[in-house]
């Protein structure tokens, strides 16, 4: 298979999806590799590293759309790379397809092949781990009295008292930025929906955090001690109400911050929109917001290492026994199939944006194999099903 590592071309962007070693371990198992040029560079991988092991250096995104087989990179599909994708064509980058309906659009007309990345990782996107840890010492920037904010220390000084922090979902995301918080004195409080999520830190921290239920009323009982609130909650897309609006910010000091990792298009801050790094800030009722969307592009070489090495098993697997069987084989594979051939394979997006859908088990015609199991990537459903008469596999 001829397999193609491309370069990234959103702003404030420098992760590569595979670093010289991948490279190296997929040219191992047979493979072709290209390499666009420069795609590496932004995380510290230059070319040469890349050509050392054995890939092909290309030098335009024209040429490696028309020769690949098969392309990986970490972010979405930009508008400007529409016109490229074609039938049978497979492509896996971080899709976010249920709230990206131009993308899919594109995806569906071109009848290729496509993977959503962020649904695929058995243990966790690294990309979360990141956003937490980086985006809390973005948080503790933003509390910076140079940027606006109300100039707090984190961990305090004698005589002054540390940071009073809140961090909205306890999973993957907020884990990350509790662990940079905490270690460094921030009085930390994680709200949840899951108890069994609140008893498991409680006793990770030794109790020395607090943990309470995530509701709105309980974050308005918080806000006038807060300095700084971390929103990691995945936000169910169909929902339009927030668990913090705009006139819960007056509740805060001046100077406060408000960091939205998850940074949901909706989502459960009223007052968020993305922001990128080179203008990051912005203030509503007196409160710094850092809106960040792609937080993990600003420590690209750590997150590319870890980010690679992870996804390294499941590019192998889809090429060296091809989709279906990889599908078989793992269950998150399986369910991050987000259009086969035309036809859309991704019960989230069917739900959120009202399109007939189609199991990824059905249309690849695996359905009596015995499958790796996994759990549904979100509680979103559809019963929007194109039934099998109608589609050819």
């Amino acid at each position: 298979m001829i397999f193609g590592v491309l370069k990234d071309i959103k702003e404030g962007e420098w992760r590569v999806i595979c670093t010289p070693m991948e490279v190296a371990s997929i040219k191992a198992a047979g493979h072709t590799v290209l390499v666009q040029a420069g795609a590496g560079a932004g995380a510290g991988f230059p070319d040469e590293a890349y050509a050392k092991q054995g890939a092909e250096i290309v030098a335009t995104a024209d040429e490696m759309w028309a020769r690949c087989d098969f392309l990986a990179k970490v972010k979405e599909i930009d508008p400007s790379e529409f016109h490229y994708l074609r039938e049978d064509q497979m492509i896996y980058c971080c899709i976010h397809p249920a709230g990206h309906p131009e993308e899919v659009q594109a995806i569906l007309d071109s009848k290729c092949i496509a993977i959503t990345a962020e649904d695929s990782h058995r243990y966790g996107s690294p990309n979360c781990e990141a956003a937490g840890k980086q985006g809390a010492l973005f948080g503790l920037e933003s509390m910076l009295t140079i940027n606006g904010g109300k100039g707090k220390f984190v961990g305090g000084f004698a005589g002054a008292p540390g940071m009073n922090v809140v961090i909205m979902g306890g999973g993957n995301v907020g884990q990350g930025a509790l662990s940079v918080l905490h270690a460094l004195g921030a009085n930390c409080t994680v709200l949840d929906i899951n108890p069994g999520m609140l008893k498991t830190l409680g006793a990770q921290y030794n109790n020395k955090i607090n943990t309470m239920f995530c509701t709105k009323e309980i974050i308005a009982s918080l806000l006038p001690t807060t300095d700084m609130i971390i929103n990691c909650v995945k936000w169910p897309k169909q929902r339009k109400d927030f668990l913090v609006d705009k006139e819960m910010l007056k509740l805060m000091e001046p100077g406060s911050v408000l960091v939205d990792i998850s940074n949901d298009d909706p989502g459960c801050i009223e007052s968020s929109h993305e922001t990128h790094h080179d203008n990051p800030r912005y203030v509503v009722n007196g409160v710094v917001h850092y809106c960040v969307s792609n937080i993990p592009g600003a420590v690209a070489h750590s997150t590319s290492v870890s980010l690679a090495a992870e996804t390294l098993p499941m590019l192998l697997n889809i090429m060296n026994n091809g989709l279906k069987e990889a599908c078989v084989r793992d269950g998150f594979i399986r369910r991050s199939l987000t259009a086969y051939k035309g036809y859309l394979t991704h019960e989230e997006t069917s739900g959120i944006q009202g399109r007939p859908w189609i199991k990824p088990e059905d249309i690849l015609g695996i359905a009596d194999r015995k499958l790796d199991p996994a759990p549904p990537a979100t509680t979103t459903k559809s019963d929007n099903f194109i039934t099998l008469d109608c589609c050819c596999k």
